[in-house]
């Protein structure tokens, strides 16, 4: 049983013209490839994704912003409250609009969502954490988790946000390196 608990409930969600407010991040690590023990082994970037409640499909870790948090913080206790995982908040991968199908409430009558995303570099797995019993976690490439991914927006966050920023701080570390 986890000690940690999920917040539940809207009454302490952000919204904004009409739109409610959504934090959350693609929790990410490295995996050597494997190679052939001549130091020419390759990082692997893996993602961590989980099942939805609401049907099939994988999606990251995301949920409401609420009025006691910033968004950073939003983003990473859902990390927790819905993946298990803690770990670095490293960069925002930008704000992606969707319509919920299932979440539609007076502040927001059209079920419409903003939602903020981040990358998160994962540091450690929680062997319990308060949606456990209703999610599994699952390590993937990036090009397996945008065949998996339920929701076009996250695909769009994966495809646009996540791979632009990781490629660009690649180019960053190897120009460091020079």
């Amino acid at each position: 049983m986890s000690e940690l608990v999920a917040r539940t409930g809207r009454h302490q969600q952000r919204y904004e013209d009409g739109y409610r407010l959504i934090a959350g991040c693609i929790p990410f690590k490295y995996r050597d490839s494997g190679g052939n023990g001549d130091d020419t082994s390759e990082r692997i970037v893996e993602v961590l994704m989980i099942n939805s409640a609401s049907g099939p499909g994988l999606l990251f870790p995301k949920g409401g912003w609420e009025n006691d948090e910033t968004v950073e913080q939003a983003a990473i206790r859902e990390a927790i409250e819905e993946a298990g995982v803690r770990g670095d908040l490293l960069q925002s991968l930008g704000e992606y609009k969707f319509k919920s199908k299932t979440l539609q409430d007076e502040s927001s009558p059209e079920g419409l969502c903003k939602a903020t995303m981040f990358a998160l570099l994962v540091k450690e797995e929680l062997n319990s954490w308060p949606e456990q019993n209703v999610r599994e976690r699952r390590w993937l490439t990036i090009p397996e988790a945008i065949e998996c991914c339920r929701h076009n927006w996250m695909r769009e966050a994966l495809e646009k946000g996540f791979s632009k920023w990781y490629a660009n701080s690649l180019i960053t570390t190897r120009e460091e390196d020079d």
